[in-house]
């Protein structure tokens, strides 16, 4: 696996468990019997220096990189490789001071200050010089080390809706060579309404001030804007180490789902994406917490379509600018880290050694409290790194294979946000509750890029199509016809990409596919109304009400109740040889299990039926065969019967029917031949 002109550095496809350490945290006294113990727990590798920019340079051209010499040749003396991180999420106060022009301005023009992190504008001529250099300078100062094996570009990207002079002028350039005349401008964005014509270029500009109530066709080319100023940024640094480091390889801390970047372009310079995974351990997020954690997994897995890096995983309680999160529950750690792992992360690196004892992430903490004394939790990650490290022969190689598919677009997220739809009504809210349903039916699922190709799958969510791109719908049309099963929901074929609404009966281009139009709609927001299927079974439902007429489909669900009911509010289109759902509201999740249980028998998907809430399970698959994964990420035991007899991979134990999970417990487990 290859990045764009790239060499995978040796070790990187290894499964293995890290650390980030912060040597220039510490005193070097304390170094080597940190990187001591690091071998002795079983740690394999080390990110470091993504936030040392004033360690690293001073000054401005006073490059000083004797220390972290120093702590990457003791991890080289242990047998430990390292990550090093480019470190341009920290732009120096001699920077920042000499040259201005790498602070963001936000949209009310306050200035986006030093002191803190992601204080760099992504357009800024001074932050690319300077960036360049420092990472060109160690590029070639560690290119040949034989303890480095990649890099990880900045930390944590994110969308800073930028409105300094340069984004400005940058932004201008971008619309003139994308629409080339003011006429056809104009004409794009429906500039008429509300006396937005322009006459001059020089009157294209960022959007000022922020107002929700500007033109939407502007706001989302903004966007798409930022999105493609991030990839740039983030393409010269990898420029930078594919020249120098042909050997390593290259990945991005991707966070906090969901996101407003484009992480599919971004992820298309690098050789593997990463994640930073911090499941909430409160009792009070149990319920939720190992859904929405795996969600984030397959979606990261899914930005390359491939197994993918944790950067940073929980180890202690988080907090610093909001109050403390519980501790994890003992176990808690260990099981999170296998989740990740099941779902295709190769490396898991904790975050972090030890909690800081300055600074603002003083109270997120590490493995090691400010004691500075091995606790419990560091003893479960202790035994954890020992797991990993006796089972990484079996693991090499596999992969997680799945035939169902939830396509995720941060276009229509971002025109979606730009213009909600109904009171309660959340892109990303709604892709949890499908994915929810699917993990606890124990279907696995990929969740990929909207344009990506489908071959392989069976069955393909495609969620709130909101804006209409002919070659995806064409290709969701090809895959129904060869044999799918395509699901569409409400709030699609609404748009162009431009964010003008299509002047044609809804769901517009999907209406032959889905054999139905819309009649008539209603925001109906946060109340429940009743939805009715074939079996007269009453269900839930809520924000978006379509009102729909079949034009060859068959309806399978009905309204129970208001002035639309008896009308369908479901239906199935036998299209070539699949078949295509047109799902008209937002179902309750007990809806979603019910039908997705029903279209997995028919599109002979894989089942683990009678999961207890907060248990999942999961496949690796590789030469050698399957390994599953069974996990209670609940603080109560749970019973999970087996189909089949199998081997516990960590036991050896022979297991077979109703197996007994305490809480956050972790089964790896073999057919038995």
């Amino acid at each position: 696996m290859k990045g764009s002109g790239g060499m995978a550095g040796e070790g990187y496809t290894n499964v293995q468990v890290g650390v980030d350490y912060y040597p220039e945290h510490w005193d070097e006294s304390m170094w080597e019997p940190d990187v001591k113990l690091m071998k002795e727990s079983g740690v394999r590798l080390v990110r470091v220096a993504e936030f040392a920019w004033s360690r690293l340079e001073p000054s401005e051209g006073d490059f000083e990189f004797g220390w972290l010499d120093r702590a990457i040749d003791l991890f080289h003396k242990y047998g430990l490789q390292v990550v090093i991180g480019t470190p341009t999420a920290t732009p120096p106060r001699w920077v920042t001071r000499t040259y201005p022009d790498v602070l963001p301005v936000f949209a009310d023009g306050r200035i986006f200050h030093e002191g803190v992190r992601g204080h760099r504008c992504y357009n800024s001529v001074s932050l690319r010089k300077f960036g360049s250099r420092i990472i060109e300078r160690l590029a070639g100062h560690y290119s040949s080390h034989p303890a480095v094996i990649g890099w990880q570009t900045d930390n944590e990207f994110s969308m800073l809706d930028c409105c300094c002079d340069r984004c400005n002028k940058d932004f201008r350039d971008w619309v003139r060579a994308k629409y080339g005349t003011l006429q056809h401008l104009n004409q794009e964005w429906g500039t008429v309404v509300w006396s937005g014509e322009y006459s001059d270029w020089f009157e294209v500009t960022v959007p000022y001030g922020g107002s929700p109530h500007q033109n939407p066709s502007l706001l989302l080319d903004y966007q798409r804007f930022q999105w493609e100023s991030c990839i740039a940024f983030q393409r010269s640094q990898v420029e930078i180490l594919r020249r120098v480091c042909p050997e390593h390889f290259i990945t991005h801390n991707f966070h906090s789902y969901p996101q407003r970047l484009n992480m599919h372009g971004l992820a298309e310079d690098l050789d593997v994406a990463a994640f930073d995974y911090y499941p909430n351990p409160s009792p009070q997020k149990q319920a939720t917490a190992p859904y929405s954690g795996v969600l984030s997994l397959d979606l990261t897995r899914g930005i390359k379509r491939r197994n993918f890096w944790i950067m940073e995983q929980l180890s202690g309680p988080p907090g610093c600018w909001f109050p403390m999160w519980r501790t994890p529950y003992p176990g808690l750690i260990r099981a999170y880290a296998w989740q990740a792992i099941a779902r295709g992360a190769d490396t898991v690196v904790h975050f972090r050694w030890r909690s800081a004892a300055a600074g603002a992430e003083q109270f997120w903490h590490g493995m090691i409290d400010h004691s500075n004394v091995p606790g419990r939790r560091f003893a479960e990650f202790a035994q954890l790194c020992g797991e990993v490290n006796g089972l990484a022969p079996l693991l090499e190689g596999t992969e997680v294979v799945s035939r169902a598919a939830i396509l995720y677009s941060h276009e229509q997220q971002a025109a979606l946000r730009i213009q909600p739809q109904a009171e309660g009504m959340d892109y990303y809210e709604n892709i949890k509750l499908y994915h929810r349903a699917l993990t606890r039916l124990g279907i696995s699922c990929d969740v990929i890029d909207w344009r990506q190709p489908l071959e392989g799958y069976r069955l393909v969510i495609a969620p709130s199509l909101y804006l209409h791109d002919e070659e995806a719908s064409q290709a969701l049309e090809a895959f129904a016809e060869a044999g799918g099963t395509v699901i569409l929901t409400n709030r699609s074929g609404v748009k162009n990409m431009n964010n003008i609404c299509v002047m044609q009966p809804l769901p517009g281009f999907f209406s032959r596919a889905a054999g139905v139009s819309v009649e008539e709609y209603d925001p109906v927001g946060s109340e429940n109304h009743l939805l009715l299927d074939r079996e007269g079974v009453l269900y839930e439902c809520s924000q978006w009400c379509d009102i729909l007429r079949p034009e060859g489909a068959e309806p399978i669900a009905w309204y129970g109740d208001d002035f639309f009911a008896g009308a369908p509010a479901v239906t199935v289109n036998h299209f070539g040889s699949g078949r295509v759902y047109y799902i008209g509201t937002h179902a309750g999740e007990d809806y979603w299990l019910k039908l997705l249980h029903d279209i997995a028998l028919d599109a002979e998907l894989v089942l683990f039926p009678g999961l207890p809430d907060g248990v999942q399970a999961f496949t690796r698959t590789g030469e050698a065969g399957d390994l599953l994964f069974l996990l209670n990420l609940t603080r109560t035991a749970q019973t999970v019967g087996l189909a089949k007899h199998y081997r516990s991979a960590l036991t050896g134990a022979g297991l077979s029917g109703p197996v007994e999970l305490e809480p956050y417990a972790v089964e790896i487990l073999k057919t038995e031949s």
